[in-house]
């Protein structure tokens, strides 16, 4: 990239299968969303493993959103870093591979995210805790979005409505006459 005045917004726009790829295997809280007993939007915080197309979570026996989502497998996911703007938006349906139990398959997937998201101490965290129950959820996403860098999406920019272009708004007109130079 040319050292311009926008180098701040970094690569713009959708991130390409490697990116994402890379992308979701950094240690990323994800925001789930799912339907609450009332048909409410219900949303949380969780640790998320991206593996065979699809989010993998692994919930406490008493984890509330776990409940909601073996009664209605609808959800939704963001994971997001604030400060680039790199974020993976997803909706699609939970299936519920085990119910809460002791030593099940969520025993691999817990220790692989325990050492992604608390790097040598994620075994400190997750050891103690081995003998309480645990949910195994895999979601796999009917819809998938991916965006990067500081900008709008190209599809919500109004060139009728005055000012600037989208190229010029976004530093792209600038990026392109540094390289054409």
């Amino acid at each position: 990239m040319t050292n311009t005045k926008d180098e701040f917004r970094g690569k713009l726009g959708k991130m390409s299968s490697e990116e994402m790829e890379a992308f979701l295997g950094r240690g990323i809280n994800a925001y789930l969303a799912c339907v609450d007993d009332d048909g409410h939007p219900y949303m949380t915080v969780v640790w998320h493993e991206w593996r065979d197309g699809a989010f993998w979570f692994v919930a406490r026996e008493r984890a509330t959103w776990a409940g909601f989502l073996a009664k209605d497998p609808r959800m939704s996911i963001i994971v997001e870093v604030p400060d680039t703007h790199e974020k993976v938006w997803a909706k699609g349906l939970a299936e519920v591979i085990e119910k809460p139990n002791v030593g099940g398959e969520w025993v691999n997937t817990a220790e692989r995210m325990s050492l992604r998201y608390l790097g040598e101490d994620g075994p400190k965290y997750l050891v103690p805790t081995m003998q309480q129950p645990r949910w195994l959820f895999k979601a796999t996403p009917t819809e998938l979005k991916t965006w990067q860098g500081t900008g709008w999406a190209k599809r919500y920019w109004n060139e009728q409505s005055g000012g600037p272009s989208y190229e010029k708004a976004h530093g792209l007109a600038d990026r392109d006459e540094g390289a054409q130079r």
